[in-house]
């Protein structure tokens, strides 16, 4: 039994013409739903970060009589035991957290593509000494170099802390981006331009580049999490200057006097939502990203509704496959593919 060679019947969703003229006015990335949601969040954040200390409604270190107090008109999210404003403490410590996490995640970054692409590209002697100095690093733990920094400088703040986590956490990244480039670079189009008598920067930015976009922003992403969550740990944890308001900041002050056991949850659950929220932001654009430049996943998520529509349920690692018609009690219907593609659904009355 044949299978058809449109399986889920993109053909008849848009003329040839209608997508060729609707890809030319294509936004790129931002089509991605994923992708613009965690845009959306992350921005919203570092417009905080840029503007939360101008626009904080109160001082964050002024000590007043409103003790505990719930979430008001006067304060958003209520006050701590000496009265402080929590709102205006999440506000200012916005700064600190992005700051934070993307010097790290841009400096280990830029780091990890220079190391791991040339010693990838270059190969020999090169590739030998840019592998061992990745290895050393490698093994080289951040945390604990963070907080014995921090031991013996204790003015150590978000920037030192910014570049220990980036120095530090370059190695894994370049370690893939290595791997990666030495696969592309044998690849026919890469010969094709050394060929042509192209230069090697013009290969290496025009060539090689363009296919290592996804693990450039993943390493980025994960690098940017782990430092802002490092960032709130050695806060909340005391190790780090607590002079300095960022959001683990205010989770310690919060556990140290005991606002769970006192029910003032409006001091903890803020905070922890926005570390979340950051996260969960960073998480939606490097999943958006990944379906950019993935074809396969890119067809998949842009027929995500065509499916839901023919009452196709689609599984990850599976390809999609509609016959035609509706079956005579349709409930359920399981895309399937591989060696059984012959039985393309399983339908259950």
């Amino acid at each position: 039994m044949s299978v058809q060679s449109d399986p889920i019947g993109l053909t008849e969703v848009e003329p040839e013409s209608k997508q060729r003229a609707k890809g030319k006015r294509s936004l790129g990335i931002l089509q991605n739903r994923k992708a613009l949601i965690g845009l959306i969040m992350l921005a919203f954040f570092l417009v905080l970060a840029v503007i939360g200390p101008w626009i904080a409604p109160h001082d964050p270190n002024a000590v007043t009589q409103d003790s505990l107090q719930p979430p008001s008109a006067d304060h958003w999210l209520g006050t701590t035991n000496t009265g402080q404003d929590i709102f205006s403490q999440l506000l200012v410590g916005t700064r600190g957290v992005m700051l934070v996490g993307l010097l790290a995640g841009v400096l280990a970054t830029a780091i990890s593509v220079i190391v791991g692409v040339t010693a990838g590209f270059i190969g020999g002697l090169g590739d030998e000494l840019l592998s061992l100095l990745a290895n050393v690093f490698l093994i080289i733990p951040a945390l604990p170099l963070i907080i014995i920094v921090a031991a013996l400088v204790p003015s150590a703040g978000g920037v030192t802390i910014a570049l220990i986590i980036a120095l530090t956490g370059w190695a894994w990244g370049s370690r893939v981006l290595r791997a990666q480039t030495l696969s592309i670079r044998g690849r026919d189009f890469v010969e094709a331009a050394r060929a042509n008598g192209e230069p090697m920067w013009r290969i290496i930015f025009f060539e090689i580049m363009p296919n290592l976009t996804a693990i450039i922003a993943s390493g980025f992403i994960g690098t940017a999490i782990f430092a802002i969550l490092s960032e709130v740990t050695l806060a909340f944890i005391g190790v780090t200057s607590i002079s300095e308001w960022n959001w683990g900041t205010i989770l310690f002050w919060a556990q140290s006097s005991q606002a769970l056991v006192l029910g003032a949850w409006w001091w903890f659950v803020p905070a922890g939502l926005c570390i979340a929220a950051v996260g969960t932001s960073l998480t939606l654009i490097n999943f958006g990203i990944d379906e950019f430049v993935n074809p396969r996943l890119r067809n998949t998520a842009a027929s995500a509704a065509l499916l839901r529509k023919k009452k196709i349920r689609a599984r990850i690692g599976f390809t999609p496959v509609y016959r035609g018609g509706e079956p005579q009690h349709p409930k359920t219907t399981v895309a399937r593919s591989g060696a059984n593609a012959e039985t393309a659904e399983e339908v259950t009355a």
